[in-house]
């Protein structure tokens, strides 16, 4: 029962954050790196560009856990949200896929542009139709404004969110927070830090 409302609490967390972060993308950065060393309560981490960034948590702030999930976890309809890559038939081409929880359910729906590469793109929808080949599988993803056939490669991979832990974030862990919030220091602050579980990166 804990477990349960934890995974809500958590995913309700990062719902707050997903949504302030569309509404204020100006006053906001994403961060992907790793935690290199703590300065009391200060995190370190060390970007994928190589700069070193300075990162606390606001206070009530929160964790959540990625962990790995299976091509065969993405059913009809589940939420999912698709870093992709437009195709030249007008389909999009999985980067990496998120299962969100049920409680995240409609969290940052759409289809918009992303930062994970250049050009790429992030689809938040429901799964109207799975087709599973040799190759993979493709999804027809459904939001408000439309829906994209997306094809989702073997090697593609597929992570869901889980309950976090502020001990898990120690030196080495590879983190992604969705929405940092730059201080006068220059400094950044953010509501939820979001980090691989068992040594995973974060795919988003």
């Amino acid at each position: 029962m804990h477990k349960t409302i934890g995974r809500a609490v958590g995913a309700a967390g990062f719902a707050l954050v997903l949504t302030v972060s569309a509404a204020n993308a100006q006053d906001t950065v994403r961060v992907r790196g790793t935690i290199d060393r703590m300065e009391g309560p200060v995190y370190v981490i060390k970007s994928r560009d190589g700069s070193e960034l300075k990162v606390s948590l606001a206070e009530n702030g929160g964790v959540t856990a990625v962990v790995k999930a299976a091509l065969s976890d993405i059913k009809k309809d589940s939420f999912v949200g698709v870093a992709s890559m437009p195709q030249a038939d007008g389909g999009q081409r999985a980067l990496e896929v998120l299962i969100f929880p049920e409680a995240m359910r409609g969290v940052g729906e759409g289809h918009y542009p992303w930062d994970l590469r250049p050009q790429s793109m992030m689809t938040n929808g429901n799964v109207e139709q799975t087709v599973t080949d040799v190759n993979g599988q493709t999804l027809i993803l459904k939001y408000k404004e439309g829906e994209k056939k997306v094809t989702v490669p073997l090697d593609a991979p597929i992570v869901a969110f889980a309950p976090g832990d502020k001990g898990d974030l120690k030196p080495g862990v590879k983190i992604f927070i969705v929405a940092a919030k730059k201080q006068a220091d220059g400094s950044l602050q953010t509501p939820r830090i979001a980090y691989g579980k068992d040594g995973l990166t974060p795919p988003m």
